[in-house]
C-alpha cells in the first residue's frame, strides 16, 4: 500500500514538472538597464571632448554641441575650423528640413534661387577639398567591432565614439552616416564640398551615402533642436520663403570660449567595459516587457552615452 502511495505521487509529481519548467521560463531574467549599467561605470571610462574638436552651435531653440572627427576627414575638419573662426556660420540659417533624411545649414544665398552676388566670403577657408570620403586603416586608433555583421561593409564598429565601418581587403575605413552625424554637402563635383555647408542625419540612417560624402562630426548633444524643425515644403525639404528658415545665432569652437563658458560634457570611451556591456545588454535584454532577445544589434541603434561633468573634489 505504503509502495502505492509513493509511486502515485510520484507521477502526480512529473505531471506537475512540465507546468512547473514552463513557468520559470516565463519568468524573465533581469537585463541591467543602461542607467544601471552606467551607474557603475568607473571614471577612467569616460573622457572630455577636446576643445578643439568641439562646436558650440547657437540657435535661437537652444544649443548644438558637435564633435569634429580629424581622424576621419582631416582636410575638412580644419577648413570647418577655419570658418568657425572666421565666424563665417554667425547669421546663417538653417536652409532644409528633410524629413526621415536630414537638417542642413548654410547660406541662403546658395540656394538655387539665390542671388550669389550676395553670398559670404569664405575668408581664409578653401573653396574645394579633395574628397575624403575613406581613409586607410590605422591600428593606432581604437576599435570596438560589433559582433552581428552589417549589410553595408564587411565590418563595423565604433572608434573614439564614432560608428566606423571597415574592409580589410581593401584597407579602408569610413564614418557612417547614422542618426546624428554630421555630413559635408557638396554639388557633383566630389571637391565641392568645403564644409560651408553641413546636413545632420535626423532620420533613418541613409547608409546608402557611405563612401560618397565626407562625414566631419556627430551631434553629442542638441539633436532636438535640429530634428523637431518644421519640414521643408520646398524640393528635398528646402525652405521655400525667408521667413521659414532658423537663423544661427553663432558657431563657436569651445576652446575659443572661456574656461569657465566651455560645455562640461563626458563621452563613453567606446573601447571601455561599460560600453561593451551596454552592446551586450541591447543585444540579448530580457525583462518584464522583453521576452524574446533580438541577439543581434546593428550600428545604427547604438546611442554612445553623454552626460554633464562631474564636479571635481
Amino acid at each position: 500500500m505504503l509502495l502505492r502511495h509513493c509511486l502515485a505521487a510520484a507521477i502526480t509529481l512529473a505531471a506537475a514538472l512540465p507546468a512547473a519548467i514552463q513557468a520559470a521560463d516565463d519568468t524573465p531574467a533581469h537585463t541591467p538597464s543602461p542607467k544601471e549599467l552606467l551607474a557603475k561605470s568607473a571614471a577612467q571610462e569616460w573622457r572630455t571632448p577636446d576643445p578643439q574638436n568641439l562646436l558650440v552651435m547657437k540657435l535661437p531653440q537652444g544649443q548644438v554641441l558637435i564633435e569634429l572627427a580629424p581622424d576621419f576627414t582631416p582636410l575638412h575638419v580644419a577648413n570647418i575650423r577655419t570658418l568657425v573662426r572666421e565666424h563665417y556660420f554667425d547669421g546663417l540659417a538653417i536652409v532644409r528640413v528633410q524629413d526621415n533624411f536630414v537638417t542642413q545649414w548654410a547660406d541662403p544665398e546658395d540656394d538655387d534661387n539665390g542671388d550669389k552676388s550676395k553670398l559670404r566670403p569664405l575668408g581664409s577657408a578653401k573653396a574645394k577639398l579633395p574628397p575624403e570620403y575613406t581613409r586607410a586603416i590605422d591600428a593606432r586608433l581604437p576599435f570596438t567591432r560589433l559582433p552581428d555583421g552589417d549589410v553595408y561593409a564587411p565590418e563595423v564598429g565604433f572608434s573614439e565614439g564614432f560608428p566606423v565601418a571597415r574592409d580589410k581587403a581593401s584597407g579602408q575605413e569610413w564614418l557612417t552616416h547614422c542618426y546624428g552625424m554630421v555630413g559635408v554637402a557638396r554639388d557633383v563635383d566630389p571637391q565641392t564640398g568645403s564644409g560651408s555647408s553641413l546636413y545632420a542625419v535626423i532620420g533613418q540612417a541613409p547608409r546608402g551615402l557611405d563612401r560618397n560624402l565626407a562625414i566631419a562630426g556627430r551631434v553629442l548633444q542638441g539633436m532636438e533642436y535640429l530634428s523637431a524643425l518644421p519640414r521643408g515644403t520646398g524640393a528635398l525639404g528646402f525652405y521655400e520663403k525667408p521667413e521659414q528658415r532658423v537663423t544661427i545665432n553663432a558657431v563657436q569652437l569651445a576652446s575659443a570660449l572661456p574656461a569657465d563658458q566651455r560645455p562640461k560634457i563626458e563621452v563613453l570611451r567606446t573601447e571601455s567595459a561599460t560600453f561593451a556591456a551596454l552592446i551586450e545588454a541591447k543585444r540579448n535584454r530580457r525583462d518584464d516587457f522583453y521576452r524574446n532577445p533580438a541577439g543581434k544589434i546593428d550600428l545604427c541603434s547604438i546611442n554612445i552615452p553623454v552626460r554633464e561633468a562631474k564636479a571635481q573634489p
